[in-house]
């Protein structure tokens, strides 16, 4: 008796996981859906243009109709192709990038999982996508494909080693890998948040967090003009959708991930605002990352393959060790938290 009902909690705890994990699927698919529509309009707000504005009202429509779209499209398969290791890559890219949701907190009791390891977690998950990327490419048997996914798995690799250092200084400041115990430690006001004493930490991490999402003016892997879409060239319909799809949940979780580490999470920036519920100062602060994404899109050229690899190694590296040597400098003189 005792074993059955251990079985039945057992069941019922997975329940609850997988309701929890399919509430959290479609919001970030809601947050994807309308981030292309805000990106679209603010793109066009800023360059004099009208954007979305014919499906549904005010366009909002929109990005449905896409969606819809790529789902019903013919779903191809190149002949030549590797056809198990092609249909498998879009997964490979798309499920690390919703995994690492979990270990992100979103206000002092609403999170998924509270791991001692968190940033360990989101990294060691994350780097699994650039397989997926790399496999894409070729699979497709495509040389244009293969180019461009290799390409990108430079790009990718590249930045994610001054990125996951940039992070270092945040760790010995704070004596701990758990995201919430970060947060916590940034509460009091604007003036205890990691960014201040983090300054060129923060500046690393946010320029190779836009590198890592592929997005201008680091988007090379697909460069439409220069490799005939990249390493996705030879994909349509939904497995299309899967790596479009696994970008801007990436974008969700990069914009989440700089709130927690840098800009105090639910913190209010000043303590007597602390009446306003925490996940509304953490909204504010992600949705404000998120348009700075697209306003550097809507302003910014893409740079030239050497001038970016040049970026990670040769200013953005030395800059990551340079913070750790910083940081440890202000810990000795017990400016900065241990």
């Amino acid at each position: 008796m005792l074993d059955l009902l251990q079985q039945q909690l057992t069941l019922t705890n997975f329940l609850i996981f997988l309701a929890i994990g399919i509430v959290m699927l479609l919001i970030v698919l809601g947050f994807v859906t309308y981030a292309i529509y805000f990106e679209r309009k603010v793109i066009g707000w800023m360059q004099l243009r009208v954007g979305p504005n014919r499906v549904g009202p005010l366009g909002l429509l929109q990005s449905v109709a896409d969606v819809a779209k790529l789902l019903i499209k013919e779903d191809t398969i190149p002949r030549k192709a590797e056809r198990h290791l092609f249909i498998l890559a879009p997964v490979i890219t798309f499920i690390p990038s919703f995994a690492v949701i979990a270990t992100l907190p979103f206000a002092g009791n609403l999170f998924l999982a509270d791991l001692d390891v968190g940033i360990l977690y989101y990294v060691a998950l994350s780097g699994i996508s650039t397989l997926g990327i790399v496999l894409g490419g070729w699979a497709s048997n495509n040389k244009y494909a293969l180019l461009g996914g290799m390409r990108s798995a430079a790009q990718m690799i590249s930045y994610e080693v001054p990125l996951v250092i940039s992070v270092v200084g945040i760790v010995m400041m704070s004596g701990t890998l758990n995201l919430r115990l970060i947060v916590e430690g940034q509460a009091g006001g604007i003036w205890h948040w990691n960014f201040i004493p983090q300054i060129i930490g923060f500046v690393v991490f946010v320029i190779a967090g836009i590198s890592e999402l592929n997005r201008t003016p680091f988007d090379l892997p697909e460069a439409e003009s220069e490799l005939v879409a990249g390493y996705h060239v030879e994909y349509s319909g939904f497995r299309f959708a899967f790596f479009m799809l696994a970008e801007y949940v990436y974008v969700f979780a990069i914009a989440s991930l700089t709130t927690v580490l840098f800009l105090g999470g639910w913190h209010a920036p000043l303590p007597f605002l602390d009446f306003i519920p925490g996940i509304i100062w953490f909204l504010l602060k992600f949705s404000f990352i998120v348009f700075f994404f697209f306003w550097l899109r809507a302003t910014l050229p893409r740079i030239r393959i050497d001038q970016l690899m040049g970026l990670g190694w040769r200013v953005l590296l030395p800059l990551a060790i340079l913070n750790i040597f910083v940081s440890a400098i202000l810990i000795a003189l017990g400016v900065g938290k241990a």
